[in-house]
């Protein structure tokens, strides 16, 4: 949380939570018992428009914006009450995340509400091994972390098959050679790295980008825990993943074009939010293809 973003919580948020409630209210002033001595009759005013405080209480005024009020609150209690500490403190009471805007990517497919979904399994159909082959997918890796989809389009009246991969709210994303969806709720997968509490997270726009890092690696799998956004609208819903976790590194697999840049850049500002959470773009190494699996594509010849 910077000083911004701060300044953007509701002096009276903070009162509340010190369960300090409103005494009188007269326009946009608030009265309040003030929070840094026990009174008997109330003292401090917020300014709810500008979002600004006073505190009469005392034979000179004190007042400010929120970080005033937090460090005073904060130096009552013989805390540590620098700026940083200030920040820390709301951060922790108001369980702030900060708005990450989606990004709208003009190329991805809406979800088809004509499709139902009638049986997952284990990959069986060929074209499909085929299909992850081309796209420099091994057999391996497709059936470590996808399945087969058996879908009916109700419109059509025909059955097809796609490579799936399940997000974290029984959604699946499909992906055959014709077809890129979803069926249910479009969310995120969250693939848990090797090594417990790990350092690290990888976040990645799409399953065969994912698939094609795993790809690199001979097959092996991330020590650090993994994000697969399927869709860039989900960066929002993926930073509560991030806030508060302890990861140290945040390493960003996002396209190269004008959605993955922008995207690139609300990851930066993410993580200055975060305390001691390094942002790790990682977009020069598949420079100057689109996306990670164009570059592996072109690195296998296919």
């Amino acid at each position: 949380m910077n000083i911004e973003q701060a300044k953007s919580i509701p002096i009276s948020v903070i009162l509340d939570k010190l369960n300090l409630a409103p005494q009188r209210t007269s326009g946009h002033r608030v009265l309040y018992f003030s929070p840094f001595r026990r009174e008997k009759t109330p003292s401090l005013w917020v300014d709810t428009k500008n979002n600004l405080w006073r505190d009469f209480g005392d034979s000179k005024w004190i007042g400010g914006d929120i970080i005033h009020l937090v460090r005073g609150y904060l130096n009552n209690e013989n805390e540590n009450c620098e700026v940083t500490d200030a920040l820390r403190w709301l951060r922790n009471m108001t369980g702030f995340i900060p708005d990450i805007k989606p990004v709208i990517d003009p190329d991805e497919v809406s979800a088809e509400k004509t499709l139902v979904l009638r049986e997952v399994n284990k990959i069986k159909q060929v074209k499909l091994i085929e299909y992850g082959n081309n796209r420099g997918i091994p057999e391996s890796i497709l059936r470590t972390y996808f399945v087969e989809a058996a879908v009916f389009n109700t419109k059509t009246q025909k059955k097809f098959y796609s490579l799936c991969m399940r997000n974290d709210l029984k959604g699946y994303e499909l992906r055959n050679p014709y077809f890129k969806g979803c069926i249910g709720k479009k969310y995120i997968t969250f693939i848990r790295g090797t090594k417990p509490k790990p350092e690290g997270i990888n976040i990645f726009e799409g399953a065969f980008d994912f698939a094609s890092a795993i790809a690199q690696l001979n097959g092996k799998p991330f020590e650090n825990d993994s994000l697969i956004l399927h869709s860039l609208s989900n960066l929002k819903k993926a930073s509560a993943y991030l806030k508060n976790y302890g990861y140290r590194y945040a390493y960003t697999w996002m396209d190269n074009d004008e959605p993955g840049i922008e995207a690139t850049k609300s990851w930066e500002g993410f993580c200055k939010t975060e305390e001691n959470l390094l942002h790790v773009p990682m977009n020069e190494i598949y420079l100057p293809y689109k996306d990670v699996n164009a570059a592996h594509m072109a690195k296998l010849e296919l």
